[in-house]
């Protein structure tokens, strides 16, 4: 593993790991900011420890994800306002339990995991995230394909295998010819079609997609993300960082976990082409620059960039066919944004975003601080995709 990533790994997870409440047989990390237990968030601590050559807490994590499994074979994806079962969540849980199964071995959540992951197809090779959240997202697609290869790989399972390779192939489907793959590629409850390029997202759906091609082995699913991977260079500027006006997602505009995610997806596709080994250390400058502690919510910025922010946010909110009333409210998202990022704070303010909720009879699944803050959610996936990037280095 690289000395840098794995300083960066050390430092952070020995962070994450002072959030741990231990209980005898089984250990949940506590967020330090918000009220809630998020799944997601063990199953990638869980699989950092592992991969920084094991830690005692892995199977106290473990027993209690196991714990908060579903009598469907289901975890819930938890948020501020949103907790209900999800196959996301699912596959994520499920492939930690994959990864640590040889010293932690949790059989039957596993296998009822796999038949949950499974049932969740909808169409060919796509994913239900949940049922408030209908549309084919492609992150989610690639996500669960991910893992119905690994459990394909461990259970012989040919019917894992076969999904898998539809949800690679339902990806590589709608992906634009400029490279990108689309958050979302139809309606399902969402107002509008979210059919749009997203920096964060377009890194998630190549990272998911190696992961489940370290299994299937497609050169199709090569070839697509070595295309993805371009888009995503090309969207890099030479100090390492995003240009978010490329981004059309408003809820995903300057999230940190972005260059965690480009990072591993780097990395992955340096394999075979040298030249995004420079990318990766880019991202990896910008996380080393502005992950002090916790990973900050949104990629930090400074008061004397706030005016240009404007074009920024102008151009973010032009992006897709829309009406004007809805490029109007992403523009106002895109500078409440840029303003939150900029205001930095031990906790969230969120009173503020609740009262506009209130008042514009807004229905969300969480919270819009008004100001950047220590994030755990943010923290567990650049955790998880920098100890994943030191695996795929190695095999370079």
């Amino acid at each position: 593993m690289d000395g840098r990533v794995r300083s960066l790994l050390s430092r952070v997870a020995g962070e994450v790991r002072g959030l741990a409440v231990v209980d005898g047989e089984t250990a949940y990390i506590r967020d330090p900011v918000f009220p809630v237990i998020r799944n997601r968030v063990h199953a990638e601590v869980a699989k950092t420890l592992l991969r920084l050559d094991g830690d005692p807490l892995v199977g106290p994590i473990l027993n209690y994800a196991a714990g908060c499994q579903n009598p469907d074979g289901s975890w819930n994806e938890v948020h501020v306002n949103y907790n209900e079962p999800s196959a996301l969540i699912t596959a994520f849980i499920g492939d930690a339990l994959l990864e640590a199964a040889e010293r932690y071995p949790h059989e039957e959540a596993l296998q009822k995991a796999g038949d949950f992951v499974l049932a969740a197809e909808r169409n060919r090779g796509c994913f239900l995230k949940s049922r408030g959240y209908t549309a084919d997202h492609l992150n989610v697609d690639a996500s669960c394909g991910a893992f119905l290869a690994r459990y394909a790989e461990r259970y012989g399972d040919e019917d894992a295998r076969a999904a898998a390779l539809r949800a690679a192939e339902n990806v590589v489907s709608h992906q634009c010819k400029c490279g990108v793959y689309p958050y979302a590629v139809d309606k399902g409850t969402y107002p509008f079609v979210f059919k749009l390029p997203c920096v964060h997202y377009q890194g998630v759906t190549i990272y998911y997609l190696a992961k489940a091609n370290d299994v299937l082995c497609d050169e199709r699913i090569d070839e697509s993300i070595a295309k993805g991977v371009r888009w995503l260079a090309d969207a890099q500027r030479p100090d390492g960082r995003f240009d978010w006006s490329r981004s059309g997602l408003s809820f995903a505009y300057y999230l940190s976990g972005a260059y965690a995610f480009a990072l591993a997806s780097f990395v992955y596709a340096s394999r075979a082409d040298e030249r995004y080994r420079e990318h990766a250390n880019l991202c990896l400058g910008r996380l080393e620059k502005d992950v002090q502690g916790l990973a900050p919510r949104w990629e930090p910025g400074s008061w004397l960039g706030l005016v240009p922010s404007v074009a920024t946010a102008a151009k973010t909110a032009s992006l897709g066919h829309y009406p004007l009333r809805h490029r109007a409210f992403r523009f106002g998202y895109g500078m409440y944004r840029e303003i939150a990022r900029r205001r930095y704070g031990e906790t969230a303010e969120t009173r503020s975003f609740e009262a506009l909720c209130r008042v514009l009879g807004i229905r969300s699944s969480t919270v819009e601080p008004s100001n950047n803050f220590p994030d755990l959610f943010m923290t567990s996936e650049v955790l998880d995709c920098l100890s994943q990037s030191g695996i795929w280095g190695e095999s370079t």
